[in-house]
């Protein structure tokens, strides 16, 4: 059987930004035949995520993230649907997801890389399994709850950075429904600020690319700011952190504005940022979602309970068809998208 798959057809180097044509797409034949343990999957959503920046580079900057390799399948969050399976406990019409999915229309894979899911927990919308109820969600939740020392009553205000983004669109939101009393959202265009103010619940929004925005954080957050979930870094975080309050908390999601330069992760703040951190005990603590797999499945649960409650708006970009890949991942990289970025490789779950 031909499939298609997307590889890496070159680097942008460590301090370039990617582009749609580091990607090419081609075709490979599959085996006719699967062995015991494997199973044949179909495609069904790929998702694309700032940290596969860093897997770009030929050393990812990390020990826990392994680099693509030139002219080799690129592979990253995926689900799909199984329609063959020798794996004992992998049976023909599961739902499966992996965080190593090839970028492929069909693939055979060893059934130990994936975990079946339940559609029900996501009402049907599968591709939330890549997004508010599967990595991102995770990442934002357990977050916030080991690093945000949120208490319910004690009227905190939070900030969150990359606010219309997937993590920081549900940051937000968990922030608000795990007490904070006021939350203020800075992303880069007027229209993902009026969809945080008039559907995610966010009480403010600033749009970076306009005015002052140490002004504008000012106004909205007259009584300091006590939780700042990071999700970009640079000169928005050094802003945010120059008006947080005495013992307050840095929840570092993410560092996309840095991806492209060759800095260590976390990045170090300036000096005068610095200062100011360590005078006000700020606490600024590396996070790794994949430290907390015991808080996994009670978090999904969460999760999906909020969602299904109506407390947990859901966003996200669809781009269609395995071609799109590179485009997908370049408009993420540079904010084209509304919540997940998402690629749709086929809606066909029939067997």
């Amino acid at each position: 059987m031909i499939v298609q798959r997307v590889v890496l057809n070159s680097r942008p180097g460590k301090n370039g930004n990617p582009v749609a044509e580091n990607f090419r797409m081609e075709e490979v034949s599959l085996p006719d035949d699967i062995n015991e343990g494997q199973v044949q999957v179909r495609t069904l959503y790929l998702s694309v995520d700032p940290y596969m920046r860093c897997r770009m580079n030929e050393d990812t900057g990390s020990d826990y993230l392994v680099p693509w390799q030139l002219s080799q399948v690129v592979d990253g969050g995926g689900i799909g649907i199984i329609e063959d399976s020798k794996h004992t406990s992998l049976t023909k019409g599961d739902v499966v997801t992996s965080f190593f999915w090839p970028w492929q229309t069909k693939a055979v894979l060893d059934g130990s890389i994936l975990e079946k899911v339940d559609p029900q927990l996501v009402g049907g919308h599968l591709s939330y399994f890549l997004g508010a109820i599967g990595m991102p969600g995770l990442t934002s939740l357990i977050g916030i709850q080991e690093k945000g020392h949120i208490t319910a009553g004690s009227n905190q205000t939070m900030v969150v950075s990359g606010a219309a983004g997937a993590c920081g669109s549900l940051g937000g939101q968990i922030g608000r429904l795990l007490g904070c009393s006021r939350v203020v959202g800075i992303c880069g265009t007027h229209e993902k600020c009026l969809l945080l103010t008039s559907e995610l619940g966010f009480d403010a929004a600033i749009n970076y690319k306009k005015g002052n925005v140490a002004e504008q954080l000012q106004e909205s957050c007259p009584a300091g700011v006590d939780v700042y979930f990071d999700n970009v870094g640079g000169d928005i975080s050094d802003t945010v952190i120059s008006q947080m309050n005495q013992n307050s908390h840095i929840i570092l999601c993410g560092q996309i504005s840095q991806y492209n330069k060759d800095v260590p992760y976390p990045p170090p703040l300036p000096s005068a940022v610095e200062a100011i951190q360590k005078e006000r005990n700020i606490t600024r603590e590396r996070f790794l979602v994949l430290n907390y797999k015991d808080k996994f499945e009670p978090g999904i649960l969460q999760l999906s309970q909020w969602f299904k409650e109506g407390k947990l708006k859901i966003k996200e970009t669809v781009i269609n068809g395995l071609e799109n890949m590179g485009a997908a991942f370049q408009s993420m990289m540079t904010g084209g998208n509304i919540g997940k970025q998402i690629v749709c490789i086929s809606e066909d779950t029939s067997l």
